[in-house]
C-alpha cells in the first residue's frame, strides 16, 4: 500500500520527468527530427519556458505545480494543432506531446491533492512556509 508520502515523491518525479522530457522532445523536434525549416527553426526556443519550473519543481515548491498546470495547456494546444495537422513523423511528435502534457498536468494536480489532503506530512508542512 502507498503511503501519502511515497505517492507524493512519485508525483513529484513525475513531474520532474515529463518536464525534462517535454524540453528534450522541442529541442529534438525543432532542431533534427522534424523542423518547420531545414536545418533547424527558432521554434526550438519554446523549450526555454519549461526550463523555468524545473528549478521550482525539484525544490517541491506547491505554487510552481499549480501554475505548471496551467502553462502546460498552451503545449498541450500546439500538440494537438500540429499532432493532427502536421504530416509524418511532425504529428507523432504532437501527439507524443500531448501524453506528456496530459501526464504533467496529472501529476501536477495529484501532487498538489495529496500535499494538501495530508499537511501533517513533513514536505507539506515544509510547502506551506515557503
Amino acid at each position: 500500500m502507498n503511503t501519502p508520502s511515497s505517492s507524493v515523491n512519485t508525483t513529484r518525479w513525475l513531474a520532474v520527468g515529463s518536464v525534462l522530457a517535454l524540453i528534450a522532445l522541442s529541442l529534438a523536434w525543432e532542431l533534427y527530427l522534424a523542423p518547420l525549416r531545414p536545418g533547424g527553426s527558432w521554434l526550438v526556443l519554446k523549450a526555454l519556458p519549461l526550463c523555468i519550473p524545473l528549478a521550482g519543481l525539484l525544490k517541491n515548491r506547491m505554487y510552481t505545480y499549480r501554475w505548471v498546470s496551467l502553462v502546460v495547456w498552451l503545449y498541450f494546444i500546439e500538440g494537438v494543432v500540429r499532432g493532427w495537422s502536421d504530416k509524418p513523423p511532425g504529428n507523432y511528435l504532437g501527439l507524443l506531446e500531448v501524453a506528456l502534457c496530459l501526464t504533467l498536468f496529472a501529476a501536477c494536480t495529484a501532487h498538489v491533492r495529496l500535499r494538501l489532503a495530508h499537511p501533517h506530512e513533513p514536505e507539506a508542512i515544509e510547502a506551506a512556509t515557503s
